[in-house]
């Protein structure tokens, strides 16, 4: 009977072996590690052009920089890749950057693509269509965009009349506010898409100030992408509607070691923004944000900045850091930066938002 008994069990320990080395050898999908992307935005202005001092980078400069990408394998990639990465979660090549150009100086098309063409590196221009239809001296104009256009530069929305968006106009409500929004974005994508016959995708905010009806409206507008002129590197954790680019621009930001500091720099996680971006109040008694992943930085290393404030001393409390403010703040612009140090790397990670303060209507 014991061996009659046994022989049963057989058929049992083989099929339960079988089923064992089955999952012994399946991918564990369930414990890779989520798929990781790194990137800087390079914002630019004016290229040689030396009455703008606050927003120009030398000839001289802006080769140097464009030499040092390509002598340290940096791998430039265009504007609608990085958008398309952070939309599927995949990856960019290592060390990717992206450049971007504001406003469509006719310095851009003398100076700045010259040396861009000459590298082989894609870039994108935001235009507004009111000063090119304008003919002002200092801006492209329409022929000069299509011919840059027709050799494969990207160009992109800029709003139409390039105005203050975060400054609501006196007297107007949220739904007249919003209607003012819409008709300027709308008439340069309209123009745009006549000139160009492409409709833009992307939209960069002029002065990069921004508030959350601003930022709603374009995304209800259907842009893909929107980019203030918020400091701060790229990763999955962000936003395509929150693209943050690091300003290239007067001595001391369009420096040799201010472009290789930013490139070494990476995004800094984090969420439940205090307090979110856009209008504020007058008084503030906290700011901060949940960091997403506290374990990765040294504690001691994080601190906060406001503009008008300075540098601020905070408490990491669980993953929720925060400082209090103080005293009111006066200014009506005002910036929030969170940094700390990777414990592993040894890079500075960064993350900013704006505020703007309340305005009487």
């Amino acid at each position: 009977m014991l061996a009659i008994k046994a022989a049963q069990e057989v058929p049992r320990i083989i099929l339960f072996l079988l089923i064992a080395c089955f999952w012994l050898f399946q991918p564990l999908s369930y414990a890779q590690p989520a798929p990781s992307l790194e990137a800087t935005v390079l914002i630019y202005h004016h290229f040689g052009v030396s009455k703008y001092p606050t927003t120009n980078v030398s000839i001289k400069q802006f080769r140097k920089q464009m030499e040092y990408l390509a002598a340290n394998n940096y791998q430039v990639v265009s504007l609608a890749e990085l958008v398309d990465a952070l939309n599927k979660r995949q990856t960019l090549p290592a060390k990717a950057v992206v450049i971007t150009i504001d406003d469509g100086y006719k310095s851009v098309y003398r100076n700045g693509w010259p040396i861009l063409k000459s590298f082989g590196y894609p870039f994108t221009v935001f235009i507004n269509a009111k000063s090119i239809d304008g003919g002002f001296s200092n801006y492209m104009s329409w022929d000069e965009v299509r011919e840059m256009q027709k050799s494969g530069v990207d160009f992109q929305d800029h709003s139409y009349a390039h105005g203050r968006m975060a400054d609501r106009p006196k007297g107007f409500n949220d739904i007249e506010y919003r209607r003012w929004i819409r008709d300027d974005l709308v008439k340069n994508s309209t123009i745009i898409h006549k000139k160009l016959g492409t409709k833009p995708k992307f939209f960069a905010i002029p002065y990069g100030e921004y508030n959350q009806l601003l930022m709603d409206e374009a995304r209800q507008l259907g842009y893909e992408a929107v980019l203030p002129q918020d400091p701060g590197s790229i990763s999955m954790a962000t936003k395509p509607y929150m693209i943050s680019r690091e300003p290239i621009l007067g001595q001391e930001w369009a420096s040799i070691k201010h472009f290789k500091e930013i490139l070494q720099r990476v995004d800094l996680p984090i969420t439940d923004l205090t307090p979110a971006y856009g209008d504020v109040e007058e008084a503030q008694a906290l700011f901060g944000a949940r960091i997403l992943n506290p374990e990765r930085y040294i504690r001691s290393s994080f601190k906060i900045y406001v503009s008008e404030l300075g540098w601020l001393a905070p408490r990491l409390e669980g993953n929720m850091l925060t400082a209090p403010g103080g005293r009111k703040l006066s200014r009506k612009l005002n910036r929030v930066m969170i940094r700390a140090q990777e414990k592993e790397s040894g890079r500075v990670a960064v993350r900013s938002w704006l505020l703007v303060r309340g305005q009487d209507n």
